[in-house]
């Protein structure tokens, strides 16, 4: 069984289908890259069963056919959190709470930054189209430093090549030398949902939607919330 995801849901997937195992379905040779990567490899057809991906970009590829259009399910909400370098320090904490009481603050801080570290995908879209909303983005434009598919943010922060980066809380958590100061604050929040679909190119579709159902069980909820992943 073949699968791909973006990296924001990798970790999470490969616990997931640990436990899937566990439970008598197939194993399943998981594959994580960058979501436009991940999309552009199914668009142009290379075989997989599962696809797991922001939840517009898969329903991109279900009207081109790609994956079954009637298997998208919804399975997780990842929300952006903010966070800064924190030389020495372990594993990053989740912060509970927004990173900034309102939009005015979160405004602030990136005023203040000197390099904004942000990621590809539909996390650091939505960011640069609040920042044009914001009227911003000549301001802020030559201070933004997008981090290439598959390098986290967090590799920006500890390296201390940014000030101040904005990615999913769950690709934030755990990673060394940075500090996650919250998510981002209500009246900016910037959500994802990410979603699975069962391949029109599948081996096994029938293998494929059982674990699709497993994904999006109540079992695998513990799970999701380990890892920051919080419900559709």
């Amino acid at each position: 069984m073949r699968a791909i995801s973006s990296m924001a849901t990798r970790h999470l997937l490969g616990d997931l289908f640990t436990a899937a195992s566990a439970a008598g379905l197939p194993p399943v040779d998981l594959t994580s890259v960058g979501g436009v990567d991940a999309a552009a490899r199914v668009a142009d057809g290379e075989p997989f069963d599962l696809v797991i991906l922001a939840d517009d970009a898969l329903h991109r590829l279900a009207a081109d056919g790609r994956v079954a259009a009637d298997t998208v399910t919804p399975l997780v909400l990842s929300q952006v959190a903010a966070a800064i370098p924190a030389e020495g320090e372990g594993p990053a904490a989740r912060a509970e709470g927004s990173a900034f009481p309102d939009t005015a603050g979160f405004r602030a801080a990136l005023r203040a930054a000197d390099r904004i570290g942000y990621s590809t995908g539909p996390s650091g879209t939505a960011l640069i189209r609040m920042i044009e909303a914001w009227a911003l983005r000549d301001e802020l434009g030559p201070r933004l430093v997008q981090a290439r598919p598959g390098v986290p943010v967090a590799t920006l922060l500890a390296r201390g090549e940014v000030a101040i980066g904005l990615q999913q809380l769950s690709e934030l958590v755990g990673q060394p030398g940075i500090r996650i100061l919250g998510v981002l604050p209500e009246d900016s929040a910037i959500d994802t949902v990410f979603s699975g679909a069962v391949a029109t190119a599948a081996a096994d579709p029938v293998g494929a939607a059982a674990l699709l159902a497993f994904l999006a069980s109540a079992e695998a909820a513990p799970v999701k919330a380990a890892h920051s992943f919080a419900a559709p």
